[in-house]
């Protein structure tokens, strides 16, 4: 049996995930990175993105997850996260609707804020989407 480690995942609204498990991807501003068991303890930002869970039994399984902050102490990794949602908890309707409106926010390029904001909202979707049609 593989070395096994505690995740915690949290967002303002709930505890998402908590649950010893052999591996997780998360992407940072650097990249992707993936932790084990016994990482060298680090305090980094997690973009939003794809957050791959490795679990005990072997299997993988994928979130959709926004900004926030991921603590890897010991044999316990903590990421607190504005947002995070299995596949089956998405509205894939709201974020083909929230890809189509974030795109014609970037077609007329007003405000620097605006387009900022639309880039966001549209990366958003785009992960949404992308998690659920890899569950399919």
């Amino acid at each position: 049996m593989p070395d096994l480690f505690t995740l915690e995942v949290h967002t303002p609204y709930r505890l998402f995930f908590a649950d010893k498990i052999e591996m997780l991807i998360v992407r940072i501003e650097d990249g992707e990175i993936g932790i084990y068991v016994n990482h060298i303890p680090i305090t980094a930002p997690v973009c939003t993105g794809i957050l791959k869970v490795k679990d005990k039994s072997g299997l993988w399984r994928e979130a959709f997850i926004t900004e926030g902050i991921l603590e890897v102490t010991g044999k316990k990794t903590v990421i607190l996260a504005e947002t995070a949602e299995w596949p089956e908890e998405i509205n894939e309707e709201a974020a083909l609707t929230a890809r189509r409106e974030a795109e014609e926010v970037l077609k007329t390029r007003i405000l620097k804020f605006e387009t900022a904001t639309a880039k966001a909202k549209l990366r958003r979707a785009e992960m949404r989407l992308l998690v659920c049609a890899r569950k399919k």
